[in-house]
């Protein structure tokens, strides 16, 4: 039987691997460990910290977590995160992805999402790129899977209209992904 989330929120991380260095946050319930020590949890959050990018995060994982490959919650809300790093896409288990908070700017990075086949809750809102046209659309039709989106649920006429709007921006017509309507400050 696993456990609660192994939380991290309560540190001032900058990076994922700094995380090494902290105990998890003991909650009301104590977590559990396997016989090596590491916790039984399919759960991980490092929420509410200043990490900007994901670098070391398989490692991180596989230092704490009894069995990494089955993360099937990560919680990185309310960092400094710009990219979706192909360590994410890694997570073939990973069912709910909370990246609300972060300053993810450029929408097309959500489409390297589109491979893991599980995910079915995802949180991108209060990043620049929510303020792009077509961004719910946009999501939805990448992420064929997803039940939720931004703590709402995704209807089947909204499933429906984003295949629509896919299809329409993949043939390149009206409704094609504009440039950002808030200026992003990094470069990628």
């Amino acid at each position: 039987m696993y456990g609660p989330p192994v939380d991290m929120s309560f540190i001032n991380l900058s990076s994922v691997t700094g995380a090494l260095c902290a105990q998890p946050r003991v909650g009301l319930r104590p977590l559990r460990r396997n016989s090596k020590g590491k916790y039984l949890s399919h759960a991980f959050r490092l929420n509410n910290n200043n990490i900007s990018d994901v670098v070391g995060l398989e490692y991180t994982l596989d230092h704490f977590l009894a069995q990494p490959s089955k993360l099937g919650w990560l919680d990185l809300s309310f960092n400094k995160i710009t990219l979706i790093d192909p360590a994410l896409c890694q997570l073939h288990e990973l069912r709910v992805l909370y990246l609300h908070g972060n300053s993810i700017c450029d929408l097309s990075q959500t489409d390297k999402l589109g491979e893991l086949q599980y995910l079915h809750t995802i949180t991108l809102h209060g990043n620049v790129i929510e303020f792009e046209r077509g961004y719910r659309q946009h999501v939805i039709a990448v992420l064929p899977h997803l039940k939720k989106m931004d703590f709402s649920a995704v209807t089947h006429e909204q499933r429906a209209l984003a295949n629509i709007w896919g299809h329409c921006t993949k043939r390149g017509k009206k409704g094609q992904i504009p440039e950002t309507v808030t200026p992003c400050s990094h470069e990628h």
